[in-house]
């Protein structure tokens, strides 16, 4: 019984069927959010929930009950659980704002589909390089917002009247949004060589450190595509041995039948 369970819950359609549900649920909690679809369908949409939460928790025990501790050595079923368990958690009176988190279940998604799995384990297997830059670009966030609370806070302290409105202010010119006539101009004025300051720090961040972000994160990815490409490499070239090796004993079996048959023929029975 369990094994076939088991085969049930790692067959492809299941797997589709599960999505598809995810989507469907995806799709109820978008209409949830338009006031004229909630106050038509409010009810249709509380009973189509539950219904998925009801099959979602019923596929969580079943895997539970298929693989026991297993399951919780799997991070994307530990995943899958969280997700299931929140939705499960009240959502009236002090944690009605649990609620919202409904539209986790959505991110379900990510377990049931092999691509998404792989960016997400690239961007995971990027975390200790990704902590790298972070530590630098905290270090540099650093010196240029104590440099420019004491060369602009006097004259701006809105925005570099202390260390962490120099901070804000600076990630705000780092996402370069607003950053020339918002900001960089202002300042100029009072300061005309403040130019020195700010594109130096631009520079540094906006198209270095960043773009080491991206660097990383592309090569965490390309690394999670030869692994699986040599997973997939490595399970073909198994199977073609086990191919050979059924053809290499057929062909002796047929040449052990051929043998008998000469040998029949060659001595007659009278």
């Amino acid at each position: 019984m369990l094994d076939r369970i088991k085969t049930i819950l790692a067959s492809r359609p299941f797997e589709l069927a599960i999505t598809a549900l995810i989507v469907l649920n995806a799709i109820t909690l978008a209409l949830e959010t338009w006031p004229a679809a909630e106050q038509r369908f409010g009810l249709l949409f509380r009973f189509v929930d539950l219904t998925i939460l009801i099959v979602f928790v019923v596929e969580i025990g079943l895997r539970l009950l298929v693989h026991r501790l297993k399951f919780f050595r799997d991070p994307w079923s530990l995943f899958d659980f969280a997700v299931v368990t929140i939705a499960l958690m009240p959502s009236s009176g002090a944690l009605s704002v649990l609620r919202a988190l409904r539209v986790l279940r959505v991110l379900r998604l990510v377990s049931f589909v092999p691509s998404l799995r792989r960016v997400v384990g690239a961007l995971l297997e990027a975390l200790p390089g990704l902590g790298s830059i972070t530590l630098l670009l905290g270090l540099l966030y650093f010196v240029f917002s104590v440099m420019a609370t004491k060369l602009y806070g006097p004259q701006f302290p809105e925005w570099f009247g202390s260390l962490g409105e120099s901070a804000y202010t600076l990630f705000q010119v780092m996402t370069l949004e607003s950053w020339s006539m918002g900001i960089v101009r202002p300042v100029m004025e009072a300061h005309p060589l403040a130019w020195l300051f700010f594109v130096p720090f631009i520079l540094a961040t906006s198209f270095t450190v960043l773009n080491l972000f991206i660097g990383i994160i592309v090569s965490a990815m390309q690394s999670e595509h030869e692994a699986t490409a040599e997973a997939e490499r490595a399970a073909l070239h198994s199977e073609t041995e086990g191919v050979l090796a059924e053809v290499k004993a057929l062909r002796k079996e047929l040449a052990e039948l051929r043998g008998l048959i000469t040998t029949q023929a060659s001595n007659p029975q009278k």
